[in-house]
């Protein structure tokens, strides 16, 4: 079928069935203009976004805020140093290792449906880690609990993808975008706060615990709320593919990991090495796989699509710069200048507004005008943030304060709130809408592998700068001079992502998708025609109508 058709028999669809509703319930029967216009549950998409953004930034917080509470972990635990080590790694690991898996299996049963399972196995994982007891139970606790964000957080981008029209997905990547940026300095502010009030004796197991309420109430609420998605033809689930990116993940990022601690082993260099060949293999039997039956676990067709291959690398670049400062920035604050959790918490405060309000601005303003220009710019006011805060690092020293640092946080955080809503979107502008979820697992395997690797470059640029046998006095002098060598290095990363957006495309497809949306279906189906016209990439077919029913092979409902 056409796209034309497909479009088509959809608004003929949705046209008699919502005229065909009025007219059961005794009203007159009304023109299909005014039958569409009448019945408009827009509430119910705006309540579920509301949902997935919320589990979302539940991920994000729990990345970040068991960092803050290791030495609180430690001493009333006894957790051991290489325990602690698998309380932070085993969640990394477990959560990239199941996120293409993840994506795909919402294609296949159900983007509801996986996200519901995960965000329960999240909430159960959350109080076994809160209740563990002891540290072996706890890094368990921890992989399950990354096993189970695995399968809900690629779902997150695939449901809004699938739910809301084109011409709305900038507004809601904004959104996203400022999430994120909460997200990103909330968790260490979080978890400063719950370990030093030590609500009810419990020390640092708050920091697990307040993940209960909010997935029960998840749980519950995506259940009513959220709409179920699927890829418009049946698809089958990829088992050698699961196991060849599992194994090619792992053999990369355990080796990335924990090799500073392990004093670089060449078992892990060997290692790395032969990831490639795993991915390799990979791409060769994922090729096979699409011509023998058309479902692979990694759509390779998607890179084939200028804006989601650009975007990659892209979002893999971003995830070192990242990898490499929110890590040095906390043994600077924390180690460096000797600053109590909740003091080097508050510092980031500056940071996360600024991500929000620039977040909102680039993508509902700034993009739709200039499009790619505003990446750019994005990139650019990085590197100058960076540099500005390397300027007062080294004017300072030991003596700065945290006002001080609000300037360059700003600036820095307004230059990441102009790229990472606006990147999404062009990432997933072009996708197909029955390869969402295999696109969005790749889009969030890739940030994690990018940080992975920039955690890794952290042993170089920053604990390679530190002598050992430091006494006491020398440690902060140490560390404030390493954190200046760290800063340099993030700098070059962004200049090198301001290089990299040249080849995306100058205006994200979405923005003039609804703008030709608009002038081809000017009559009462207006919104029909808004995911239709994206198809150079073969994607019309598939894409159908997310205004009005969505894909007719979902057979599911679209809300509104």
């Amino acid at each position: 079928m056409t796209s034309q058709g497909a479009v088509s028999t959809e608004t003929e669809i949705a046209t008699k069935s919502k005229t065909k509703s009025k007219t059961e319930t005794g009203s007159a029967e009304l023109p299909a203009a005014t039958a569409v216009t009448a019945v408009t549950p827009d509430r119910r998409r705006w309540f579920a976004l509301a949902i997935v953004m919320t589990a979302a930034f539940m991920d994000l917080v729990d990345v970040t805020i068991v960092n803050i509470a290791i030495p609180s972990i430690q001493a009333d635990a006894g957790a051991t140093v290489s325990q602690i080590q698998w309380i932070t790694a085993g969640y990394a690991l477990a959560f990239a290792a199941g996120l293409i898996t993840g994506g795909r299996l919402g294609d296949i049963h159900g983007r509801k449906r996986l996200f519901l399972i995960g965000i329960g196995g999240f909430t159960l994982a959350s109080a076994l880690c809160g209740f563990a007891a002891n540290p072996e139970m706890l890094v368990a606790a921890r992989i399950l609990q990354g096993a189970m964000a695995s399968l809900m957080v690629p779902q997150v981008l695939s449901i809004v993808h699938a739910t809301f029209p084109a011409e709305e997905r900038g507004k809601v990547f904004g959104l996203f975008g400022a999430i994120v940026g909460l997200g990103a300095v909330s968790g260490p502010l979080l978890g400063a706060l719950l370990t030093e009030w030590n609500l009810f004796g419990l020390e640092w197991r708050p920091i697990f615990l307040i993940n209960l309420p909010v997935g029960i109430a998840g749980l519950i609420l995506g259940s009513r709320y959220i709409t179920e998605s699927k890829a418009p033809r049946a698809l089958r689930l990829d088992l050698v593919g699961v196991a060849l990116v599992t194994l090619g993940l792992l053999m990369l990022l355990y080796p990335l990991t924990r090799g500073r601690e392990l004093g670089w082993p060449l078992w892990g260099h060997v290692s790395m090495a032969g990831a490639l060949v795993v991915f390799g293999a990979l791409v060769a039997y994922e090729k096979h796989k699409t011509v023998r039956d058309g479902s692979p676990l990694v759509e390779l067709s998607l890179f084939k699509v200028k804006s989601f291959a650009a975007g990659i690398a892209v979002q893999t670049v971003f995830g070192i710069g990242l990898g490499i400062f929110f890590l040095v920035w906390t043994l600077y604050m924390q180690v460096g200048l000797g600053w109590r959790p909740l003091r080097a918490g508050l510092t980031g405060v500056p940071f996360s507004i600024a991500v929000s309000l620039a977040a909102g601005l680039s993508v509902q303003k700034l993009v739709p005008r200039f499009g790619r220009k505003v990446l750019q710019a994005g990139a650019l006011t990085m590197v100058a943030g960076v540099l500005l805060y390397l300027w007062e690092a080294d004017r300072y020293g030991m003596t700065i304060a945290p006002w001080q640092m609000a300037l360059p946080l700003i600036v820095m955080g307004a230059g990441m709130g102009l790229i990472f809503a606006p990147l999404t979107d062009m990432v997933l502008s072009g996708v197909p809408r029955e390869h969402a979820g295999s696109a969005s697992g790749l889009i969030n395997t890739v940030q994690q592998m990018g940080n992975a690797l920039g955690l890794g470059l952290v042993s170089v640029v920053f604990f390679g700068q530190i002598a050992d046998g430091l006494r006491p006095e020398q440690i902060g002098p140490e560390f404030v001079a390493a954190f200046q060598y760290a800063l340099k290095w993030v700098a070059v990363v962004m200049a090198v992502i301001f290089l990299l957006m040249f080849a995306l495309p100058k205006r994200a497809v979405q923005h003039l998708e609804g703008a030709e949306a608009t002038q081809v279906t000017e009559g009462p189906e207006g919104s029909q025609g808004s995911e239709g016209s994206q198809g150079s990439e073969g994607s019309k077919a598939s894409e159908g109508s997310v205004g009005s029913g969505g894909s007719v092979g979902d057979k599911e409902p679209e809300l509104v």
